[in-house]
């Protein structure tokens, strides 16, 4: 029988594997129309949630103590909003409680309208050393559509500046706006491959539940492109993007060599890391177990005790353990190991079957014992994942 997993202050992270840590910055000077996330746009808290932050990081200490951690990321929220000295006080608070390894990335992310005067410089000097912009679109039309408060220019001039300040910059676009064309997506792709920007997110937009616009497409005020027309978009940046000399290394993610997000890598290859904020999540190993932790998802409940924050926790069973392994695997360019799915899978013998519709669909391909998906099957990746744990 195996033993209990321990209790939740008897954590012991295996110091052997590489650590990465995410900050949840939630403040946004408001909510873009399709955003689902946890943000609040009241700003007159942020100095008492890095109170919060640094006593939720020192009650972190035990977890921190000893390990070399490889990249930390600053998500939110708008962290590019807070000033800047308070992030450079918490991340002199971490390097006190743990080791930075040698190049360690530090990305923070960023909107344009808040990266004007000095701000880069600013940061750069507080130790951001990756800069993540929410450009999403270099047209104006797109940009109003979308609620963004930069303007074309000012995504395009900030860009530019970031790519010549910053070792490494990640710029997000978006593809099926509400009235756009293709014409208009291939132009901003043509933006970024002239902005040289070494790493470029592509999302198809969602219209998530009880966002704006999910409201304002029920209303018949706006219509999104069809699922289709998304898919050829898609198409489109893999083509371009690729022949732009980019690797398509995760389903959304395409990099110049070497400009891939160490922090998402992370996340997708289920390594571990440790979340500080409300709503932020962790993925802790206890020796043999696995533990997954999230914080409310409430900034009061956050300031009101930040060291207790966490609202769920949970010690993963081997099945879930496998679930995780296949549908993170699927999304990244090294693919899913054949023999461990072959080893874990309750499909048994249809397998082969499953794999063989797959590979005749030239959704997969099955190369040095690895399954990985083609351009094509990104577009299918959690309905791929499905088939392959399905008893």
């Amino acid at each position: 029988m195996p033993p209990d997993p321990p209790a939740a202050g008897e954590l012991r992270q295996d110091e052997e594997r590489p650590l990465s840590l995410y900050i949840h910055v939630p403040f946004c000077s408001a909510r873009c129309s399709y955003c689902d996330f946890f943000l609040v746009t009241r700003l007159d808290h942020i100095e008492a949630f890095f109170r919060a932050l640094a006593v939720e990081t020192r009650a972190a200490g035990p977890l921190l103590r000893d390990r070399t951690v490889k990249s930390i990321h600053f998500g939110g929220g708008t962290p590019s909003l807070v000033p800047v000295h308070l992030v450079a006080g918490w991340l002199e608070l971490a390097a006190s409680l743990c080791t930075f390894a040698p190049g360690i990335e530090i990305a923070l992310e960023a909107n344009p309208e808040d990266l004007s005067g000095n701000a880069m410089e600013e940061l750069k000097a507080a130790g951001i050393n990756r800069l993540s912009l929410g450009v999403q679109s270099y047209r104006q039309r797109k940009l109003s559509a979308l609620g963004r408060r930069h303007s074309a220019e000012d995504a395009l001039r900030i860009t530019r500046e970031a790519v010549s300040r910053f070792d490494s910059v990640s710029i997000d676009l978006i593809c099926g706006v509400p009235g756009e064309s293709t014409g208009e997506w291939l132009g901003d792709l043509q933006a970024a491959l002239a902005l040289a920007a070494p790493h470029i997110s592509v999302y198809m937009l969602s219209v998530e539940p009880k966002t704006l616009l999910e409201r304002r497409i029920a209303r018949g005020l706006v219509t999104v492109p069809d699922e289709g027309v998304q898919a050829s978009m898609y198409a489109a940046a893999i083509d371009m993007l690729s022949a732009g000399g980019y690797l398509h290394y995760e389903v959304s993610n395409f990099a110049l060599p070497g400009h891939h997000s160490r922090y998402n890598l992370a996340c997708w290859m289920r390594e571990p890391y440790l979340g500080f904020g409300p709503s932020a999540h962790s993925f802790i190993f206890d020796g043999a177990f696995e533990r997954r932790r999230a914080n409310a998802g409430s900034l009061l409940r956050y300031l009101d005790n930040p060291a207790g924050s966490a609202a769920f926790e949970e010690v993963l069973s081997e099945e879930e353990r496998f679930v995780e392994q296949v549908f993170l695997s699927l999304r990244i360019n090294r693919g899913l190991d054949v023999e461990f799915l072959r080893k874990h899978n309750k499909l048994g013998l249809n397998l082969s079957k499953v794999t063989e519709r797959f590979i005749a669909n030239e959704w997969i391909v099955i190369e040095n014992g690895r399954l990985r998906l083609t351009d094509k099957g990104f577009l299918f990746a959690d309905h791929i994942a499905g088939e392959l744990i399905s008893p």
